[in-house]
């Protein structure tokens, strides 16, 4: 973290002038590339379903100007707040943090731990691309600073001395932050700009390839979900003790495909009448399950199940996929993440079955499909 700058008396206005001619002329912020486009327009969105699209200055400005004149010189002059004195710095209710200049979530309370330094910490930011790192030499150092990858506000700095599973400390100031309890309705900025779903079939492997390939899906993550154990680890899940199934987070943009497309192609991509595994695969964590966030996507998935159990294709086969509210998705080790598509490998999954189902052809699988 950066030392704190004399202010002497200017005003919330002198810093916000002054802080933005600096951010904009001397040191522009660098466009995240861990962003996944829209095949819908120019938007840019983060894996989490977040729009990227940068901020203008008078965007900034604007904001600003219900910010306090300390919440300004942090975010817009790169000040610090003191040790030991944020607000956040003991919160441990769950819920999510957000910049308070563009309301951007940058971290969860899941991976927030007490580093003994004063300032909030963080092993972990929630997605890709909310977060910009760049290089500071201030103050005679060499500091990794960290910016909000929306609109570049100055957060903190991070460290290669975090905990496991990163090896990462995100030092935040807390006038950096806005923290929203879970359960807690969200402002505009805070909330997705895309859609998930959470989907259960076999190895999530070929379940994370086979969404993959479709047109709107902007992102899936291989993970673990529905368990009774915080941040659960392969071996553990694997030996079925911690009740984990392996399922894939999928985000997409809903003006390309909607939900319904998204479960009917699931029914079909594996095997729904298989109980508690997928081909050579036995144990719960291979079980099939759509895991719903609201009231809508519950009563999507169940028409769908009704109506894909009705078919002829299920005719005589009970179809055994649990429909449940999604509880926390813990993202699986980076190894598992698009496995297929670095090793080649091929896996359970039916994806000339699944596109057929919904009307879909291979030549209409997008050109990112891994």
């Amino acid at each position: 973290m950066s030392s704190l700058p004399v202010l002497g008396v200017f005003t919330a206005g002198t810093i916000l002038s002054l802080a933005l001619f600096s951010f904009n002329e001397e040191r522009p912020v660098s466009t995240p590339t861990a962003t996944i486009n829209s095949e819908a327009g120019d938007s840019k969105f983060s894996s989490a379903g977040f729009d990227l699209t940068p901020w203008t200055k008078s965007q900034i400005e604007e904001r600003c100007q219900d910010l306090t004149e300390e919440q300004i010189r942090i975010t817009q002059a790169s000040g610090t707040e003191r040790p030991f004195c944020g607000t956040l710095l003991d919160n441990k209710k769950d819920g999510i943090y957000c910049c308070v200049v563009c309301r951007l979530p940058l971290f969860e309370s899941t991976s927030k731990f007490t580093s003994g330094t004063g300032w909030p910490s963080f092993y972990r930011a929630l997605a890709e691309g909310h977060i910009v790192e760049i290089e500071d030499k201030s103050h005679g150092m060499v500091r990794t600073e960290i910016r909000c990858g929306r609109c570049g506000a100055h957060l903190g700095h991070v460290f290669p001395d975090g905990p496991p599973p990163t090896g990462r400390r995100y030092c935040l100031n807390s006038e950096a932050l806005e923290f929203y309890e879970e359960g807690d309705d969200l402002p505009e900025g805070a909330k997705p700009d895309a859609e998930i779903g959470y989907f259960a079939g076999g190895c999530f492997w070929g379940v994370e390839h086979g969404f993959a390939l479709l047109p709107g899906v902007l992102d899936v993550v291989s993970g673990y979900q529905q368990g009774t154990v915080d941040r659960p680890e392969y071996k553990a899940v694997c030996a079925g003790t911690t009740g984990h199934a392996e399922s894939v987070k999928v985000v997409f943009d809903p003006d390309i495909i909607d939900f319904g497309t998204l479960c009917k192609y699931f029914m079909y991509l594996h095997d729904p009448t298989q109980l508690n595994r997928q081909g050579p695969d036995r144990g719960t964590q291979y079980r099939s399950g759509i895991y719903t966030v609201g009231e809508k996507q519950l009563n999507t998935a169940r028409q769908v199940l009704s109506e894909v159990q009705a078919s002829e294709d299920f005719s005589g086969r009970q179809i055994v996929t649990e429909l449940e509210a999604a509880k926390t998705f813990w993202a699986a080790e980076d190894y598992h993440q698009d496995y297929i598509a670095k090793t080649g490998r091929a896996c359970h999954v039916n994806i000339p079955g699944a596109l057929k189902a919904i009307g879909r052809n291979p030549t209409d699988l997008s050109s990112k499909g891994h």
